[in-house]
């Protein structure tokens, strides 16, 4: 009787061993490489159409850059020559602040008007809250042009539905005004129309941290006797602060530098009443060609917009720091 001798079989023969890469196209590589090659040309079409529009804006700022540069390509530097000349123009600091009290005007209305309208869609039912949004993001999705023509027409001279209207009312005076040619009604209607853009989507955002707020949280307030603007400002706020800050710092970022509507209506005008900094950069570039003064009014414009919200974050980190 022959002995069969057995083999011992080790227990992972069966297994299939992974193969041995160099760490790049295979293995872990691939799970650290692949995505950043996915998101490589994004990346570098957002750099381009972002970084190189401002760094030839900055460097135009340094030359002396008009139509004949334009042309042949070869401006001179000049240093802080076209920042001294703006600097020193009356006119100049007369935008600026021309552009902090547009955008300040803006800014409030805009963040009172969005928090009435969340705190009141808040409370509203189920269909009436639905008619509300839907109406809110319909609004929001007008585009720019479409809307600066509507209110073009709107205020008209002759055609406008608003002289008609006042006219109707028994204000006879308005029959025919002229609201383009009056520095403050052009003003006014600039305003008009930046804000009723503008509140919808703060609304929507500001409505969406209401909803977080937990409800017992004005239960107990409300049983401490609190009113409702004591639970505004005690319960409501405190909580959707945050969301609050973020909304407004983006406000103050699109008010200061509007440009399409105010260019498309007015162009700036009657006069100099509706021209703010991003008006009169362009209006600068291309009146007499002076596209280097024009780059170095956008570049302040940038630097007292960064301002701005610089030493409003700094306000709100100390602020959040003196909280327990």
């Amino acid at each position: 009787m022959s002995t069969v001798r057995e083999r011992s079989v080790p227990r992972d023969a069966g297994r299939r061993r992974p193969p041995v890469t160099d760490g790049h196209w295979g293995g872990r590589g691939r799970g650290t490489l692949w995505p950043y090659l996915l998101v490589a040309p994004a990346v570098l079409g957002m750099l381009y159409l972002l970084l190189y529009p401002l760094a030839r804006a900055v460097l135009i700022s340094f030359q002396d850059f008009r139509l004949r540069q334009l042309i042949l390509g070869d401006a001179d530097f000049v240093g802080l020559r076209n920042y001294r000349t703006l600097l020193g123009d009356p006119e100049f600091w007369e935008v600026v602040r021309r552009t902090f009290v547009f955008m300040a005007v803006n800014v409030v209305a805009i963040m009172v008007l969005s928090t009435l309208v969340a705190l009141m869609t808040e409370r509203l039912g189920r269909v009436a809250r639905t008619v509300v949004l839907s109406s809110l993001v319909l609004v929001w999705a007008v585009p720019v042009v479409a809307a600066t023509t509507v209110f073009q027409w709107l205020f008209h001279s002759e055609f406008g539905i608003v002289n008609e209207t006042l006219t109707g009312l028994g204000f006879e005076s308005y029959e025919g005004y002229p609201w383009f040619a009056h520095g403050g009604a052009a003003f006014g209607i600039v305003v008009v129309l930046i804000v009723w853009q503008s509140v919808p989507f703060a609304a929507i955002t500001l409505y969406s941290a209401l909803v977080t707020v937990p409800a017992e949280l004005y239960e107990s307030a409300r049983m401490d006797g609190a009113g409702a603007a004591r639970v505004f400002r005690s319960v409501t706020f405190p909580l959707i602060r945050p969301i609050f800050m973020l909304v407004l710092s983006l406000e103050v970022i699109w008010t200061f530098k509007a440009f399409v509507q105010i260019w498309v209506m007015t162009r700036g005008g009657p006069g100099e009443a509706t021209t703010i900094l991003p008006v009169y950069a362009v209006q600068t570039a291309l009146a007499g060609q002076r596209y280097d003064l024009g780059s170095a009014a956008s570049m302040l414009t940038v630097l007292l917009m960064s301002g701005v919200l610089v030493l409003y974050f700094r306000q709100l980190f100390r602020q959040e720091g003196e909280q327990p």
